[in-house]
């Protein structure tokens, strides 16, 4: 039995302008993840491309997004720090 918690598995992302992620979870809930203040980090520097960013995809299984074989997040990261939000068609329309 493993001491680290279960999170929500990721069902899909979506690249938003801005350096933001959309990422509903397979538990129905929805976060918004500012990526803004990641990509200044040398691991990331990568993503200020921001045609690579909208690359971005659920990884296999649904643990993570990836946009390459070097560059991935999380699901615990994005779940922890990404901000809930609403599933309706007038937020999502506000968000893009």
């Amino acid at each position: 039995m493993s001491d680290w918690p279960d999170y929500p598995r990721i069902a899909s992302v979506e690249a938003l302008h801005g350096f933001r992620l959309r990422v509903t979870f397979v538990n129905g809930q929805a976060r918004l993840y500012d990526f803004t203040t990641k990509t200044g980090l040398p691991a990331t520097a990568l993503l200020r491309d921001e045609a690579l960013f909208r690359t971005a995809h659920v990884d296999v299984g649904g643990y993570g997004v990836v946009w390459n074989d070097e560059l991935d997040i999380a699901e615990s990261e994005l779940w922890l720090n990404g901000q809930a939000i609403e599933e309706t068609s007038h937020h999502l329309a506000a968000s893009r």
